[in-house]
């Protein structure tokens, strides 16, 4: 016997139907698009709020940590003021990578992030920061609270990720520069700002 259609017509749009949550900028939900073990990028599609492949990924390199975005934020005009050379935000909801220490493998979830720092990343002359977090209450990571305490080699693994990820043979990386708790806090705020002069709504909750 069929469920009734309430039970199965709807779900929110993981950008715009769920909320960063209510401690935001310090910890978010994150909406999670592509794991550690993806060879292909995946990316919500704007409109139908599903999961769609982007590209395979052009190198061998694998995504060091979870990846995805925060509901309801946007790189708009305040975000891209924040990175130097930058002539706007790059229109996409804010980026994040959730490190943990325990292997997760699924995607289209949503976890509860502890933001420590952040990279800028230029791209085609639009801001396309990415937050870095970690798994709120993870046994190895959790208690982790600014990008600096971080073992280096795995800061280094995000920037170089994230510097040649779509890099064309012959071309030169793009520069990516890790920053502070702080600085990731005045950029979240700004996306969370700019998806409400968008987008109207409550700006976190």
């Amino acid at each position: 016997m069929p469920f009734p259609e309430p039970f199965y017509s709807w779900r929110p749009h993981p950008w715009h139907g769920i909320a960063p949550g209510p401690d935001a900028p310090k910890v978010v939900q994150a909406y999670i698009e592509i794991t550690p073990f993806d060879l292909v990028k995946y990316e919500i599609d704007k409109v139908n709020g599903m999961l769609r492949v982007d590209r395979p990924q052009r190198t061998s390199s694998q995504p060091p940590s979870l990846y995805g975005f925060i509901p309801r934020t946007l790189c708009g005009r305040r975000t891209g003021a924040l990175t130097p050379g930058a002539r706007d935000g790059d229109g996409d909801p804010l980026d994040i990578c959730v490190l943990s220490e325990r292997p997760i493998t699924a995607r289209e979830i949503l976890v509860k992030a502890k933001v420590i720092g952040g990279l800028t990343m230029l791209d085609n002359g639009e801001a396309d920061d990415k937050i870095v977090a970690v798994l709120a209450g993870d046994f190895v990571w959790g208690e982790v609270e600014d990008l600096a305490q971080l073992p280096p080699v795995l800061v280094e693994r995000l920037r170089h990720y994230f510097a040649t990820y779509k890099l064309l043979p012959g071309a030169v990386p793009v520069p990516v520069t890790p920053y502070d708790q702080q600085r990731a806090y005045e950029v979240l705020t700004a996306s969370l700002q700019d998806y409400h002069a968008v987008y109207g709504g409550p700006a976190n909750a």
